[in-house]
């Protein structure tokens, strides 16, 4: 009867909740299966729905390919075909949204809030210019990178099957430092996840605005090349940015010790406040690009979140910031550029 009645309190703190989350990839090729749902997605507006989540993010993820002519275009090519279907999805139950003030209309008026995103900088093709294109489509982040260094930086995660040393660029590479410059003023988020600790660092004294990290964890608390370690945490603080605890399972903890659970995120969500403040830390799925955790296997089951996050000692007070207000408050000062 204790839990029936402690879950039940934990639904109604999470409806009250605007819940954000930073990072979804989309299904490619497109199966036009958002709407009606699938069993083969984890996010899909009934997922979405029964899951009280009102607001995600949409990635259209350029895997990295040979920096070569022709693999560029290709990669513009699918980023530009995946940016049509996210803006695609408008309709009566979701609003596509490109600033924050939309996105807040949307959630009031019940409906879901769909903000696009480009995962990898590869989708860029080598082209500048193109940034402009993307905030035409209503891109509000950017990793720099994904797994493999591309023309913009340095990643976490070099690929030897594309040739890939430590390092190509010691970093950003002069481009990416103009991409950065271009992003800031198109108010187009730089986000470092997938991003080598040089780029990082580069990126955080370069970049005029907050950056973010869409989708990692704490490597402290998990020794792996895609989480940030104290020293990035303290640089993200000091210059306002927001780090978004994801779900993916070899992230939170070391694969020996078997699968992550929404208790794991939580702890890495304690670590991020206790450390460098409440502000700067939010949470995100990576649902449908690997995301999955115990507690949390897809959209629907999004109030486990929440759940964890009161276990691990959080008050219902913070839960607006930790479920979308850090990242929207970065994402508005971004709009100020």
């Amino acid at each position: 009867m204790q839990q029936t009645i402690y879950t039940v309190m934990t639904s109604d703190i999470h409806e009250r909740l605007l819940t954000l989350d930073s990072h979804i990839d989309i299904p490619w090729p497109d199966r036009r299966d958002f709407e009606a749902g699938s069993a083969e997605r984890q996010v899909d507006l009934p997922k979405l729905r029964k899951g009280g989540l009102k607001a995600v993010c949409l990635a259209a993820y350029i895997p990295q390919t040979r920096l070569e002519p022709a693999t560029r275009q290709q990669a513009w090519d699918r980023t530009q075909s995946m940016l049509e279907v996210i803006n695609g999805l408008a309709g009566d139950t979701v609003s596509v949204c490109s600033d924050t003030a939309s996105l807040r209309e949307a959630v009031m008026q019940r409906r879901v809030a769909v903000v696009p995103a480009v995962e990898n900088g590869h989708a860029l093709g080598g082209e500048l210019d193109r940034l402009d294109r993307l905030a035409a489509y209503g891109v509000r982040y950017m990793t720099l990178t994904h797994n493999g260094h591309n023309d913009l930086a340095d990643a976490a995660i070099p690929l030897p099957a594309l040739g890939n040393d430590a390092s190509l660029h010691g970093g950003l590479s002069s481009l990416g430092r103009e991409a950065i410059a271009r992003m800031n003023a198109l108010g187009i988020l730089v986000d470092i996840s997938h991003a080598a600790k040089t780029t990082m660092m580069q990126a955080v004294d370069l970049s005029a605005r907050p950056i973010v990290a869409s989708h990692s964890c704490v490597r402290a608390l998990c020794d792996h090349p895609r989480n940030l370690d104290d020293e990035q945490l303290r640089r993200l603080r000091d210059t306002g940015g927001v780090i978004q605890i994801t779900a993916m399972s070899t992230f939170l903890k070391p694969k020996s010790q078997g699968r992550a659970t929404v208790d794991d995120l939580a702890g890495h969500v304690r670590y991020v406040a206790d450390r460098i403040g409440i502000k700067h830390v939010g949470v995100s799925s990576d649902f449908d690009g690997g995301g999955q955790i115990e507690g949390w296997a897809d959209a629907a089951q999004s109030y486990g979140v929440t759940e964890a996050l009161l276990r691990a000692g959080f008050g219902e007070d913070d839960l607006p910031a930790i479920w979308g207000g850090n990242f929207l408050r970065v994402m508005q000062q971004s709009e100020t550029a």
